[in-house]
């Protein structure tokens, strides 16, 4: 496939519960110019098939809508966010790292009626991008007078934020019940290993060994597995897996190589990208003026 977001091929998932017909789905998109953001799928009827390395055929396409409605303030604490139907994540991880926004990667197929088409069924994972709301302020030094508004579009926020010290969390949830930890190692060799090149000009084969040697086979990854990659103090990059720590890397390059995934310039997700940039941009002011 041409994508990096995980590449490998998967079967199709099972087709979503009470989809929504194709005139529930026009009027949904409706609300996209109230700002709603509107990802329809197209996917096959079929259960648990075999791999399929073309477009699905032979089954009748059912036309579905997935709506998230975006939010200048952040999520309450003590509460879930569920980005897609049995996926949630918590707002708060360690006390003081608040959610700042969720994904999905999606192989983007087309457009259609002004709405962007995707097929879900290389659905690995979903992930929620958490930070220090602590460690954000440090930057109200140079963004202080911003209003949201305007953070939400500057790009050299984000870069300060991809390169000071400042903890993150990127969790990863699993979503497809056949992923192997191998699958995910090579993975990330290819597209962590492809942003080291970027920030260093060099391919560093042994930071990025250090790295996906971590995934170990021994680490299973059924359904609703969690992967935590988090930054620490002191650009520590450290790796869990369900809770468990399996290892931790001192490197500002890598530190920013693995975020840059999530909220760089080529995000796996544009739109969870903006809602994570909305979500720094408040948990910076502490409040929403929009």
């Amino acid at each position: 496939m041409g994508s990096l977001r995980f590449p490998f091929p998967l079967p199709q998932p099972p087709k979503p519960p009470n989809a929504p017909t194709l005139r529930q789905a026009a009027a949904a998109a409706a609300a996209v110019g109230a700002g709603v953001a509107l990802a329809v799928s197209i996917s096959s009827g079929s259960g648990a098939s075999e791999p399929s390395h073309g477009e699905p055929s032979g089954h009748a396409c059912t036309i579905w809508a997935s709506l998230v409605s975006p939010d200048d303030g952040l999520p309450r604490a003590n509460t879930l966010v569920e980005p897609i139907p049995g996926i949630t994540f918590p707002t708060v991880l360690d006390e003081r790292r608040r959610l700042v926004g969720t994904g999905v990667p999606l192989q983007r197929k087309g457009n259609v009626f002004g709405l962007d088409y995707y097929w879900l069924k290389n659905i690995c994972y979903a992930y929620g991008v958490y930070a220090d709301d602590n460690d954000i302020k440090r930057l109200s030094w140079k963004y202080g007078n911003f209003s949201i508004s305007d953070l939400k579009k500057n790009e050299e926020f984000i870069t300060d934020v991809l390169d000071q010290d400042i903890r993150l969390t990127v969790r990863l949830q699993i979503v497809y019940n056949r992923l192997s930890i191998g699958s995910v190692r090579n993975a990330f060799a290819k597209t962590v290993g492809s942003r080291i090149q970027k920030f260093s000009g060099s391919e560093n084969k042994e930071l990025l060994q250090s790295f996906t040697s971590l995934f170990k086979d021994e680490y299973k990854l059924p359904k609703g597995s969690i992967i935590d990659l988090s930054r620490e103090e002191g650009y520590v990059l450290q790796i869990k897996i369900d809770g468990k720590k399996v290892g931790k890397i001192q490197s500002k390059l890598l530190c920013k190589s693995v975020f840059d995934l999530y909220l760089g310039e080529d995000p796996f997700d544009k739109r969870a990208k903006e809602d994570i940039q909305s979500g720094l941009a408040s948990l910076l002011q502490g409040r929403s003026d929009e």
